[in-house]
């Protein structure tokens, strides 16, 4: 008799860890994984549209306006003039458009 009542204590206790174990994983998708896809996909879009004239931080920190576009590289025309080529990939999500509407 006891022994039944140790069975269906164990049984009740599988189901309950199985369902917090799922809880936990639902938690750590819309939490952690759903939104780093989204900053990804918008990263994504944002080096895809960016145009020539556009003001732009690099991942590095530089400042400068697109002067260029070459495939997966752009030239970045920063201060005085001066020039350097970048990857696609080293720009930032960061856009100071409001830097141009200043000037």
């Amino acid at each position: 008799m006891t022994y039944s009542i140790l069975l269906q204590a164990q049984q009740g206790s599988g189901w309950t860890s199985m369902v917090f174990m799922l809880a936990i994983v639902v938690v750590f998708y819309f939490f952690m994984i759903r939104p780093q896809q989204k900053k990804a996909k918008d990263q994504k879009k944002f080096v895809d549209e960016v145009k020539r004239g556009d003001y732009i931080v690099t991942i590095g920190g530089m400042h400068g306006r697109i002067a260029e576009l070459e495939g997966d590289t752009f030239i970045l025309e920063v201060e005085k003039g001066g020039r350097i080529k970048f990857n696609k990939s080293a720009i930032s999500m960061e856009s100071t458009k409001g830097m141009a509407n200043k000037k």
